[in-house]
């Protein structure tokens, strides 16, 4: 099976796969309502002069299958940066497959090979498919945390302030 899988670093005619990836995603979560990207955003942020994200497209048997999106953040703890990872989204019909797990390898592997000092990422609390993925990867879940958000007016009012 894992020969039937091909990763690769994402390119400017993959757009139109990520958007679709990133709206089965919001669908799967329950959000589709949010999403606001479109294929020309995607290609200014992902693509254009000033890229603040990267993305890993999983094929099976030579078709896009799934994604994961991510970039850099920073721990002032460890003094190294580190990656996020801000989706991780596998079609319906290829789930089961490996997919998943190899898109989070190939993000660990990743991590060492830029000196990173961790991998992260966020999962709804309800999506426990998810948790039990994560956790058989070696994941642990950081129940002290919490995830703060500012958007939209809140965020042009707290920027006046």
């Amino acid at each position: 099976m894992v020969a039937e899988i091909r990763l690769r670093l994402a390119e400017i005619h993959d757009v139109p796969a990520i958007l679709n990836f990133i709206q089965g995603l919001a669908k799967y979560e329950k959000l589709s309502d949010q999403v606001v990207a479109t294929e020309e955003k995607l290609t200014q942020t992902l693509f254009g002069d000033k890229r603040f994200a990267e993305v890993v497209i999983a094929e099976y048997q030579h078709q896009a299958a799934g994604f994961a999106l991510f970039f850099h953040n920073y721990s002032t703890f460890l003094a190294k940066p580190g990656i996020y990872l801000e989706d991780l989204f596998v079609l319906t019909e290829y789930r089961g497959k490996g997919l998943g797990k190899a898109l989070l390898s190939h993000l660990a592997k990743l991590a060492i090979e830029r000196d990173c000092g961790r991998l992260e990422w966020s999962v709804l609390d309800w999506n426990q498919p998810a948790i039990d993925f994560y956790q058989a990867q070696g994941a642990s879940m950081l129940h002290d945390w919490r995830i703060n958000r500012v958007t939209g007016e809140q965020l042009i009012a707290l920027a006046k302030q």
